[in-house]
């Protein structure tokens, strides 16, 4: 496989989009948590139980479509490889814990990949959505007209004054988790971030890293997403998110203005240091990596670097994982291999993007 074909498989149709405030919202998700009614939540399930809750799911969904988005795939995790699971997760298709529980589970995922349902997670069914750039309510939008399409094939478990029942009491009421994807290496520069982050959480939202809850937030990128779900609706969950993160945007855009004002010339070192060391190393961990694309993107962004596509840092934060980098490679690496190879593949991605 060339490396051409491989960036084209590995980056998710969706993600090709340049969405508004592109330069610095990386992606938007909505989430929905579902229960069957009939049937033993996941976490207390039997593995009977679960079998079963799989098979009635797998029998209404197996082959469907949605609205011309394509049919989907039904993906079971027991039949994957580990690499391969880890590369779903790499892509954001699936959680960890799906990945780990394999026993039973299962994701239905549509050709474009910005649809995916997990099956047997936490929940029974997790509906996810994923657009480009800020574009929460279209995201919202189409998590609604799925969740309405497979209520017409399934009773959810539902109660008149909680709402939506799910394992996690945090998720009860709407069951929705709205989430954007930021990259703010300015206000880590300039140690805003410090400061933000506790003010973001006093409006009921948490800051965590690129893979949700207890994951790292690398090379800048952080996700936002709401932490209240009963006592509200589902568009107000959305205004509030999209109010703070539009406050978030503008403070990292004042950050950036100031860096360009005051330090443009330590900047610029910083990012052609950054730039040189992804063109020329022999060696890179991934936290390195991370933080040299995160610099490149800026340079990007803010015009230090010509002639190179902003979509290179999310088409690297992905093929640079360890899932991926193994995939790529067809065969097992330990991480010391990982850092020789992902330094190749940064390489060869460069030397592709400035020969366009």
């Amino acid at each position: 496989m060339s490396l051409r074909q491989f960036i084209d498989q590995a980056v998710s149709p969706w993600m090709q989009g340049d969405g508004p405030d592109g330069d610095i919202v990386l992606s938007s998700r909505i989430r929905l948590a579902r229960n069957l009614d009939d049937y033993a939540f996941p976490i207390m399930a039997t593995v009977d139980q679960a079998k079963k809750a799989m098979e009635y799911i797998k029998d209404h969904l197996n082959g469907a479509s949605y609205h011309g988005l394509g049919k989907f795939e039904w993906v079971e995790m027991s039949r994957l490889k580990p690499i391969e699971k880890r590369v779903l997760v790499e892509k954001h298709l699936i959680s960890p814990n799906l990945a780990e529980d394999s026993n039973y589970s299962a994701a239905l995922i549509n050709e474009t990949e910005s649809i995916s349902i997990m099956i047997n997670e936490e929940d029974h069914l997790r509906i996810q959505c994923l657009f480009p750039g800020f574009q929460l309510n279209e995201a919202l939008t189409l998590a609604s007209g799925v969740d309405d399409w497979l209520e017409e094939m399934f009773n959810f478990a539902f109660d008149e004054q909680r709402g939506y029942l799910t394992s996690c009491p945090t998720n009860v009421g709407t069951g929705l988790r709205a989430s954007v994807m930021v990259h703010l290496p300015a206000l880590m520069i300039t140690q805003r971030m410090n400061r933000i982050a506790p003010a973001i959480n006093q409006f009921g939202l948490v800051v965590r890293g690129i893979y949700g809850e207890g994951s790292e937030a690398l090379g800048n990128v952080f996700q936002i997403s709401n932490q209240i779900t009963l006592g509200k609706s589902e568009e107000d969950i959305v205004e509030d998110l999209r109010g703070v993160v539009m406050q978030l945007i503008q403070q990292e855009k004042a950050a950036r203005r100031d860096l360009l004002s005051y330090s443009k010339i330590q900047l610029e070192d910083r990012v052609y240091r950054s730039y040189g060391v992804l063109k020329y190393s022999r060696v890179i961990h991934s936290k390195e990596a991370a933080k040299c694309l995160s610099d490149v993107r800026l340079g990007i962004d803010l015009g230090l670097i010509k002639g190179v596509s902003r979509n290179i840092l999310n088409e690297l934060m992905i093929i640079t994982q360890p899932g991926f980098l193994q995939h790529y490679f067809k065969e097992a690496l330990e991480p010391d291999e990982r850092d020789v190879r992902r330094a190749i593949l940064i390489r060869e991605r460069i030397q592709m993007e400035e020969n366009q």
